[in-house]
């Protein structure tokens, strides 16, 4: 009976002091914090979630949380694992950089949790700066001044085709059509280029100068920042 109520009181203590907790916990969503900004500054594209920053937060200090309970006590940890099995998550990733935000808020996480304090710490400023670099030279990106041109244009149209495709030219290094997807009643095309324009010149003066020619419609232009689909 006493080895009993033993076993449950033991189930009860923590191999950590209730500052240590408390500390770990802190330091956990400071860090947790951090990654989310990171994340923020440093995104691109279109899949931005608020809700993901906050997912960032919330597992870091839940990870924490987590390996503060498991300690050094096996069952425990096999016990957690059978216990976070039941859960499904089913929530689709759209961007891969996304998943590496995942890892390093669980990694934080862990490191406070354990009370590698140093570590947690230096960790996330290494890892902030080399996200911070590698977000400031857009390093991966083939060409900064790539886009996506949309319009419609009248069938059949010889003299239209002529004066957008000069146009095109004048403002782009290149120039690949895409697409091209015919309206139901067969009396305009919508077309798309991917175009990469000079140097010197930007996407609001070749607009300005297709909103010119009569004829086209639904101009739009879209930032391909190497990855956005059309």
């Amino acid at each position: 009976m006493n080895n009993n109520l033993q076993n449950i009181a033991d189930s009860f203590t923590s191999i950590y002091l209730p500052q240590e907790i408390i500390i770990n916990l802190i330091l956990s969503f400071i860090l947790g914090l951090i990654i989310s900004v990171i994340y923020k500054f440093t995104h691109k594209g279109l899949s931005y979630s608020q809700s993901f920053m906050i997912t960032n937060i919330f597992v870091a200090v839940i990870v924490c949380m987590v390996i503060m309970i498991i300690g050094n006590s096996l069952a425990r940890a096999f016990a957690l694992v059978g216990a976070l099995s039941i859960i499904r998550f089913r929530t689709v990733v759209k961007d891969t950089k996304d998943t590496a935000y995942i890892f390093w808020s669980l990694a934080a996480g862990m490191a406070a949790g354990t009370g590698s304090y140093f570590l947690a710490i230096s960790g996330t400023f290494i890892i902030s700066s080399i996200a911070l670099i590698l977000h400031k030279t857009n390093f991966g990106s083939i060409i900064k001044s790539e886009f996506i041109l949309q319009f419609r244009t009248p069938s059949n149209n010889s003299e239209i085709s002529k004066l957008f495709n000069k146009t095109i030219s004048k403002f782009s290094k290149s120039s690949t059509l895409l697409s091209s997807e015919s309206s139901e009643d067969s009396k305009s095309i919508k077309v798309s280029f991917d175009i990469v324009l000079k140097d010197e010149l930007n996407q609001t003066d070749l607009l300005s100068e297709l909103s010119k020619i009569k004829g086209l419609k639904e101009i739009v232009i879209i930032a391909a920042k190497s990855d956005v689909d059309y």
